[in-house]
């Protein structure tokens, strides 16, 4: 038995040791760390070569939706390279029609064409390219505190700090914009829509509104700690679009597929966009896939002309094979109201957890993708790490997460904030097992508080 041990934990430093000599860590510095090293995944847990059990809160990077290791994904995906694996993107497959068809059935209005992609940061620069192509106008305008992924041009697009370290490499004509989010608003949430409104009107007139070729936002934020736009703002930038012949674009990588209790994240806001960006809840991670879904009104401007748009792995058979399957789960497992009726039970539990931990200062959450915002102190808001914080601002945070780990979770934290956007198939047993765990590591984080 102690050999048997021994030789586990060999394997499992062999794994991490092949990984850290041989390939880069994306977002890491690369000496020192101790990533899990995962054997196999099922459900809403990852298994170590050690043995070790660790329930997954963040779905990966919000990305496995559905949960690990369904076979049904599995027997799709191998069927369908039984019959063809790869054709050029200039030839088509059935299931490239199959999938099209069923995403323009799921979207709203008229976003009926699919433009399919590798990635949420392809679609994004596609996205943009089509809004520059179909209107002649060069600026995009982006919120700073989003993320649209980390090619260059949706890096630039992003407002997330991770695009310092490439500003000198930045792509031109991107406009950042401000939205204070309510947690940290002093006025009230009416004010807080009029002021982000007007705010955004003042640099649309200031840029010059024939410049600008769309708005780019995400349907829920993400990673910049799910900060919430006011009631009624998205219906406003609808209008402000509309007045202008600005395209609005809709990035839903993140908040697409059930994540927020709808199947897109901007449904929550009753409105329309004219392109949505949407990957990751796709595919859940079993395959790369992402796609810009299409207005009507943009797709038939090239039906007598070449769309300048295109990638090798475009419409990919064996991705497509694994979206369709993935997407029938979402429908027969009636995961989109799951997600909304598990996001409740989270809040309610959370709420019990804030009458225990007043280092718990904000939660924000919209169906399953959720953010506990961490402070010093409940009455004036001191974060316990700074947006954007130095590595010696992150003491506290540091421990809180190497706590969470050693327990045997795996989940996104980040600066201040601990990311709970577990898989849709999870149980309310599940969230309270996860929940615990979160509770004991924010012992820490309250014994900072004062």
């Amino acid at each position: 038995m102690m050999s048997e041990t021994l030789e586990n934990k060999v394997n499992r430093q062999e794994v991490i040791d092949n990984a850290l000599d041989y390939t880069i860590m994306s977002w890491s510095k690369q000496k020192g760390i101790d990533p899990f090293a995962v054997e196999r995944a099922e459900g809403v847990y990852l298994y170590d070569y050690s043995g070790q059990k660790i329930i997954d809160f963040s779905s990966g990077l919000m990305n496995s939706n559905i949960g690990y290791g369904d076979q049904r994904v599995t027997n799709a995906v191998v069927k369908q390279m039984q019959q063809v694996a790869f054709i050029s993107p200039s030839c088509v497959s059935k299931v490239r029609g199959d999938l099209g068809k069923k995403l323009a059935e799921i979207c709203p209005g008229d976003l009926n064409r699919a433009f399919f992609t590798v990635c949420g940061a392809t679609s994004n620069e596609n996205a943009i390219k089509l809004a520059r192509l179909y209107t002649g106008r060069h600026k995009i305008f982006t919120r700073y505190q989003s993320y649209h992924g980390a090619t260059i041009g949706a890096i630039s697009a992003g407002g997330d700090p991770r695009k310092i370290p490439v500003d000198a490499q930045q792509a031109p004509n991107f406009v950042h914009f401000d939205l204070p989010y309510a947690y940290r608003y002093e006025y009230g949430e009416d004010n807080l829509l009029k002021d982000a409104v007007a705010s955004l009107e003042r640099q649309i007139e200031y840029e010059g509104p024939g410049t600008i070729a769309a708005i780019l936002l995400e349907g829920e934020s993400g990673t910049s700690g799910c900060l919430q736009y006011p009631k009624g703002y998205l219906k406003k930038v609808r209008e402000i679009c509309n007045k202008h012949g600005i395209l609005l674009i809709m990035d839903e990588v993140m908040s697409g597929f059930g994540r927020t209790g709808k199947w897109f994240g901007f449904q929550n806001h009753d409105i329309i966009p004219d392109m949505i960006v949407m990957a990751k809840g796709l595919t859940c991670g079993y395959l790369p896939l992402g796609c810009v879904m299409v207005s009507e009104k943009i797709a038939s401007k090239y039906d007598d002309a070449v769309l300048p748009l295109g990638l090798t792995y475009s419409a990919h058979a064996v991705s497509c094979a694994a979206a369709m399957e993935v997407i029938r789960i979402y429908e027969e497992d009636h995961l989109i109201e799951r997600a909304a009726e598990m996001g409740k039970y989270l809040e309610s539990r959370i709420e019990e957890m804030k009458k225990i931990h007043p280092s718990i200062g904000d939660f924000r959450n919209t169906g399953l993708l959720g953010c506990l915002e961490l402070v010093k102190n409940r009455e004036t808001k001191e974060p316990m790490a700074p947006f954007n914080a130095k590595p010696d601002e992150m003491m506290v945070m540091n421990k809180v997460a190497a706590k969470i780990k050693e327990l045997g979770m795996y989940t996104f934290v980040r600066w201040g904030y601990i990311f709970i956007a577990p898989p849709l198939i999870i149980t309310k047993e599940e969230i309270d097992k996860g929940l615990a765990i979160i509770s004991e590591a924010l012992k820490i984080a309250d014994e900072a508080t004062y």
